[in-house]
């Protein structure tokens, strides 16, 4: 682990946790300080990298799958025959009656 000190605050730093995935393009974004501050501190705390936490925004925000492919998988989630009641009874029972919540 590197520690690294950016703009006087020491921080902890493991790179390249990405080894493993195929990594080809680079893209230079600048961001504010107070992102890259937050950013980092985030990285720190995951055990990442400010680069992977960028790509997973990326693929949750855009995705990877085209729309047919989301369409499908959609269609098939749709059509799995499961024990659901309706809204309305899902909400009852998901919902506690105020006798149960006081002492």
């Amino acid at each position: 682990m590197l520690r690294l000190v950016d703009s006087g605050h020491a921080t902890s730093y493991t790179p390249y946790m990405e080894a493993y995935m195929e990594l080809s393009k680079k893209t230079t974004i600048l961001l504010s300080p107070e992102l890259h501050r937050r950013l980092t501190e985030l990285a720190g705390q995951r055990g990442t990298s400010i680069g992977a936490l960028m790509r997973e925004a990326c693929v949750k925000q855009y995705g990877l799958h085209s729309t047919e492919q989301r369409v499908h998988a959609v269609r098939e989630l749709a059509s799995l025959v499961l024990p659901v009641a309706s809204v309305r009874k899902m909400k009852q029972e998901s919902i506690p009656d105020p006798e149960e919540l006081l002492p």
